[in-house]
């Protein structure tokens, strides 16, 4: 069973940057894709950027390109995924998840994604 446990929320001024973390423990990440999500008040939740499970494909929204960075550090039973967010903006204003996927390719297609964290909460406000 995968579990998954995040941090590195926060309150933020718009322009700063936060690193959010998301240790999955498992020994069958090995070929998983691993991702970012997010739910801000009142919206659906979106996916925000993916990474497949050799770490060499991501994904990222049209909203956070050029100001996000996605990447994952694969222990032996454990792997380490970032996200680290510069140059916020209070739109990014939401709960960030980490979830995996049963597939190892980087698509952020939520249906494909089974196993999710508690959640963690990003501010951008001034």
């Amino acid at each position: 069973q995968v579990q998954l446990v995040e941090s590195g929320g926060g309150l933020v001024q718009p322009g700063g940057s936060l690193r959010l973390s998301c240790v999955a423990s498992a020994f069958t990440l090995d070929y998983h894709a691993i991702g970012w999500f997010r739910q801000a008040p009142g919206q659906e939740r979106e996916g925000v950027s993916c990474i497949s499970s050799s770490g060499d494909s991501t994904y990222y929204a049209d909203a956070v390109k050029g100001r996000f960075t996605i990447s994952r550090d694969d222990a032996e039973d454990t792997v380490n995924l970032y996200l680290q967010m510069n140059s916020l903006k209070p739109e990014d204003t939401a709960v960030y998840f980490c979830a995996t996927s049963w597939h190892s390719s980087s698509s952020c297609h939520q249906s494909d994604f089974g196993t999710w964290g508690q959640g963690t909460q990003v501010v951008v406000s001034s």
